[in-house]
């Protein structure tokens, strides 16, 4: 079983996010020095490249024999980042019912990120939140520290879907006023809160920015069904996740209305976290871990 395409069921069934993560990251770092991507290597966190002009007195001569790029060392002190890791936790992330596709998704991301800055020795974060901050640990790098969080993401990835509803927006403001400190936030929600009023959230994006904070939102979907709506032509009945409301309807009547308002949403979220710097990452339960993985160390490379 490829480690980096994981089976939604299986992580559930295997239950062990501190396990898999580890093997899902080192697999992951493992691939990129097979790839393009030379400038994330094993030793990303201590080094950046070197760039002319620089003084040639902390390359790391070891590594340019590696890599055949030089790079220059960098110091505990100017490694360490903050990062916050933000996971909604409303009954709509519970979806798909067979696997709670996006909640297992985001679990199992979250703990992969909380392994991977671990390991750069960075200072983590985890919130967890539905209409009300849920879970909020300390922001600390020790592996004591880090097992906890990965405990509280197993206790998650045992729980049973919750009927709860979530405040995305109110939740994202109270943190950006409770965050003191420059950090990274890291955001996974499929963002179903207020669609009708997207400038709610959109405010408390901007408040992030506003407080100097860089933020990477997982904008978390399963895109063949919520965007898509592929669902075969036949009676459906739709339940709401988060309020219980129930619906009967044939796919193919709404199919294109459904397909314009959530798509006219999407657009004006991306278009917003353009305008406010936010890098926005549509990650589709269906496509793995790679583009998570990829995303953040991209964001981690341009705060050096």
């Amino acid at each position: 079983m490829n480690i980096r395409q994981l089976d939604l069921a299986k992580v559930r069934e295997f239950g062990n996010l501190e396990f898999l993560a580890k093997q899902l990251v080192e697999g992951f770092i493992t691939g990129l020095h097979k790839s393009p991507f030379h400038g994330f290597s094993v030793e990303f966190a201590e080094h950046q490249l070197y760039n002319t002009g620089e003084s040639t007195r902390n390359i790391d001569w070891k590594v340019f024999a590696k890599t055949d790029r030089l790079y220059v060392k960098r110091y505990e002190e100017e490694t360490n980042l903050r990062c916050h890791i933000l996971l909604d936790t409303s009954s709509s992330m519970y979806y798909p019912e067979e696997n709670y596709g996006k909640m297992t998704f985001s679990l199992m991301a979250a703990a992969s990120l909380t392994y991977l800055l671990q390991r750069q020795k960075d200072a983590v974060s985890l919130c967890t939140f539905s209409d009300a901050i849920e879970i909020q640990t300390a922001v600390k790098s020790t592996p004591s520290h880090v097992h906890k969080i990965m405990q509280e993401l197993n206790g998650l990835l045992q729980k049973s879907r919750p009927l709860q509803k979530t405040s995305v927006a109110s939740i994202i403001h109270l943190l950006a006023e409770k965050i003191h400190k420059r950090s990274l936030v890291v955001i996974f929600s499929d963002m179903f809160e207020n669609i009708e009023d997207a400038d709610l959230i959109f405010s408390a994006l901007q408040h992030l920015r506003h407080n100097l904070h860089e933020v990477l939102l997982f904008h978390v979907t399963d895109k063949k069904t919520e965007e898509s709506f592929a669902f075969e032509n036949r009676p459906y009945e739709f339940i709401d996740l988060e309020s219980g409301e129930k619906i009967k309807v044939q796919p193919d009547q709404v199919r294109e209305s459904y397909q314009k308002f959530v798509g006219d949403f999407y657009q004006k979220l991306k278009l917003k976290c353009g305008q406010y710097k936010i890098d926005f990452i549509e990650a589709d339960i269906a496509q793995g871990f790679d583009p998570v993985l990829m995303a953040y160390l991209a964001k981690h490379s341009k705060m050096r």
